[in-house]
């Protein structure tokens, strides 16, 4: 039986993408096939350079290969990724940018910093371009947890208009407006004025291609939010919350807020952080001193993904202090938390570009 190229794509079709439920043919992720005798190689299409599942698609082609075609051929396949993005054509802000990632919470305390900068740092050391956007703009946080509290960025000029340049560390390009104030007094800002500074931040900084930024908000649903969602495309929403039910109540506000009539900006799913205490001398203990289960409950009740669940131990919070997020230790029981979770979101943004409509920015109306 003669090899063609045909063949090849007819036992390739028997490989689905797990997420998207199609198969891999279908999704134009097969590309560059070449037959050299027995030897076949050919690229595999990615949709995230932090896709979880590419072992396993990887070895279903060969399985499919050598089932359909040739048990003794030689298969090659080169695995390469292009992130997914699904921008509405014409919105220019930040158009370099394929997805835009915010991460919210009902109310402060809940390690929602920790999170977004251990989770950009995660998708980075999984090879996609990230940045990190600190928009807590009443408690930046950014420039201690990345040993950055001298730093200022550079400031260019590009047809006239002021540009800043992130500050580029552990792989991601960084911004906050803790790069620009006192760190010792407090921003005693209004609404309008604190929107104002984030709209700058948005419009005036040259971030480059990136496949992912994930923006650091404000804990609470207020002015910053509807800012951002009216100035920027938001790819999706992460939730980040505590087992217990007073951080619960406050996440179903979050949730509330972007399911809106008028808003409609897809949540992504929810993050229980601080899911179990685990000390250091006792690894493979857990203790629920903040509930159990809470956020996967309060997700499983709204339908939507729990995207991961972080345990508190000490690590993180000194990792923070020291300016080094934990993330980047690849030894650390709570970095392969980080990494998992950023894996799950890459999945959730593939999906939600697939099956959903195109992302925009929210026009409230008065």
């Amino acid at each position: 039986m003669e090899v063609s190229k045909d063949l090849i794509l007819n036992a390739l079709r028997n490989v689905q993408d797990p997420d998207l439920r199609k198969d891999i043919v279908t999704l134009g992720m097969v590309e560059d096939i070449v037959i050299e005798g027995k030897r076949i190689n050919f690229k595999l299409v990615l949709t995230t350079p932090a896709c979880p599942m590419k072992g396993k698609m990887k070895n279903d082609c060969i399985e499919a290969i050598h089932s359909v075609v040739d048990p003794d051929a030689e298969v090659n396949v080169e695995l390469i990724s292009r992130t997914t993005s699904r921008r509405k054509a014409g919105e220019n802000m930040l158009k370099d940018v394929k997805n835009i990632i915010a991460v919210v919470s009902g109310k402060g305390g809940v390690g929602k910093s920790t999170v977004a900068a251990n989770l950009a740092v995660s998708l980075a050391r999984l090879g996609a371009k990230v940045g990190l956007l600190d928009a807590d703009i009443y408690g930046p946080s950014v420039p201690l947890m990345f040993d950055l509290m001298d730093a200022r960025p550079e400031v260019i000029e590009e047809n006239g208009q002021a540009i800043i340049r992130p500050i580029e560390k552990y792989g991601i390009k960084l911004l906050s407006i803790g790069f620009f104030v006192d760190p010792d007094k407090a921003l005693v800002w209004r609404g309008p004025l604190a929107s104002n500074y984030l709209s700058q931040l948005l419009t005036g900084s040259s971030w480059g291609e990136l496949d992912y930024l994930v923006i650091d908000t404000p804990p609470g649903t207020g002015d910053i939010h509807l800012t951002l969602v009216q100035n920027v495309p938001v790819t999706g929403i992460a939730i980040v919350t505590t087992p217990q039910e007073v951080a619960l109540a406050d996440a179903r506000k979050a949730y509330g807020m972007f399911a809106a009539e008028g808003i409609k900006v897809p949540v992504l799913g929810i993050i229980e952080n601080m899911a179990w205490f685990t000390p250091e001398e006792l690894p493979g203990n857990r203790y629920y001193i903040f509930g159990r289960e809470g956020g996967k409950r309060y997700a499983d009740e709204m339908g939507i993904p729990l995207l991961g669940q972080i345990p508190l131990v000490q690590g993180i919070c000194e990792s923070g202090d020291n300016g080094s997020p934990i993330a980047i230790n690849d030894s650390s029981p709570v970095a392969v938390a980080f990494r998992d979770l950023a894996e799950t979101i890459a999945r959730q943004v593939a999906i939600r570009n697939a099956t959903l409509e195109a992302t925009k920015v929210v026009e409230m109306k008065s």
